[in-house]
């Protein structure tokens, strides 16, 4: 009774009012539905079965912090490392390639605060290292059809999803590892393991995804914000990084 007499009010309402409330209908139900999907991608979607990816997996970035694998290290002889790696794989089944190597400043400072040694290892690791991985391992999974998750970019996705391989950007906030400088886990700031086992529940699904869910509610939050606030906000707690970490350094040189 009550929708039927809204509707017979809703007829005999002007022009403008009947596109506003179709307008502001249509958003609602947007706005629902990216609710929904969210909810069901972050808490009730299942994981994939991994053992149909292939029997090995290959994981860089393992000495310390989200990743535990195999172990080489990108700041010395790069092209040694990725033969290492060659050698390791050679005839295994790799399915799962995840490119989690990567180095950052001891803590948060300017650009022009990073000394050269430090700023040709960041390149290293953190660009080269992760391109000639993907390099190695890359044409062996095309040759078998597998698919593959690494932390890479959208273009590698566009580029290989036709031979059935998977391709995901994973964009994180703060985990509580040495790189981060930040020692203890929270809600907002999972420890290693919290963020390992919310990731791997992503595997195989989209390209770009955000796996620890308080993370996406950040993220959700940054972009209803103007971009000064955040960018003053995120300044602000690098600066305060950067404060603890030289006066770490003062009490060091005492």
């Amino acid at each position: 009774m009550a929708a039927t007499c809204f509707f017979d009010t809703l007829k005999t309402q002007p022009l403008w009012v009947l596109s506003l409330f179709t307008l502001g209908s249509l958003s609602l139900l947007k706005s629902s539905l990216v609710f929904l999907k969210w909810v069901w991608v972050n808490f009730l979607r299942p994981g994939k079965n991994l053992k149909k990816y292939g029997s090995w997996g290959l994981v860089t970035g393992p000495t310390d912090g989200i990743a535990r694998a195999v172990v080489v290290d990108f700041t010395g002889d790069l092209d040694e490392g990725v033969k290492k790696i060659k050698d390791a794989i050679e005839g295994l089944d790799v399915g799962v390639l995840i490119n989690n190597d990567g180095i950052s400043y001891p803590y948060a400072r300017f650009f022009h605060e990073v000394d050269e040694e430090l700023l040709r290892d960041l390149i290293k690791v953190n660009v080269e290292g992760t391109t000639k991985v993907t390099q190695a391992v890359l044409p062996g999974m095309v040759k078998r059809k597998r698919r593959h998750c690494e932390y890479w970019l959208w273009c590698l996705y566009v580029e290989y999803k036709n031979n059935g391989i998977d391709v995901q950007c994973r964009v994180p906030l703060y985990v509580a590892t040495k790189m981060a400088s930040i020692r203890r886990s929270s809600f907002f700031v999972p420890s290693t393991d919290g963020y390992a086992t919310a990731a791997m529940r992503w595997i195989g699904y989209e390209p770009r995804c955000t796996p620890y869910w308080p993370h996406s509610i950040l993220w959700g939050l940054a972009y209803s914000l103007p971009e000064y606030v955040v960018d003053a906000w995120h300044l602000r707690f690098c600066i305060g990084i950067r404060r603890r970490g030289q006066l770490k350094d003062s009490r060091k040189n005492e």
